[in-house]
């Protein structure tokens, strides 16, 4: 709510955008940007260059949000790049695409979202185009160093720069409902309290 009064427009990510392994996340985007390949393009080293890059480079707190461009079927991460991401103590990932080695993933207890879970791997369907882009991942436009916010109920994707201003109004709408919750008890009744 926060980011569509600051920003003026969606800050949620598509509903179907779902926790797979970890919990809660925040911290700030790296982007790597994924596309269908013809074989000799999508070789084991091409497939997954960026997403590597961005995981050796990443530092601690940071979130991976990787787009596999009509990739709902591929995996954009598994367990090894998982336990690498975990290693650098990255605060997440995030995958417009699929998951695999969930019960792995799990296991690291690194909080990963996706968009599906697949068993299909990116080599020899897939080549890595760029990181630290902009990139559009699950219906938002993300810009590495905007923040993510993810949770069981979806993600939000704060601008960087709107940051302190989502951030004041968050806590004002916070607040404001937090006040309500005595008087919904009391009267048992939301159209008496909100009036």
């Amino acid at each position: 709510d926060a980011v569509d009064l600051v920003v003026g427009e969606r800050g949620f990510l598509s509903h179907d955008m779902r926790p797979r392994a970890g919990g809660q996340m925040v911290g700030r985007a790296m982007t790597v940007l994924v596309r269908p390949a013809p074989p000799e393009k999508a070789t084991p080293q091409l497939s997954a260059k960026h997403v590597i890059e961005l995981i050796d480079n990443s530092k601690p707190g940071d979130v991976a949000v990787i787009v596999i461009e009509d990739g709902l079927d591929i995996a954009g991460i598994g367990g090894l790049m998982a336990t690498t991401a975990k290693s650098r103590n990255m605060a997440g990932v995030m995958v417009d695409g699929g998951v695999r080695d969930v019960a792995e993933i799990r296991a690291l207890g690194l909080p990963v979202y996706s968009r599906s879970v697949t068993s299909a791997t990116s080599v020899g369907r897939y080549a890595s185009v760029s990181n630290q882009t902009p990139v559009n991942c699950a219906g938002v436009l993300v810009k590495p160093g905007d923040i993510i916010v993810a949770g069981e109920d979806g993600v939000v994707r704060v601008p960087s720069e709107k940051a302190a201003e989502v951030l004041k109004r968050a806590q004002e709408i916070d607040t404001r409902e937090i006040k309500m919750v005595p008087y919904i008890l009391k009267f048992k009744s939301l159209t008496k309290v909100v009036q």
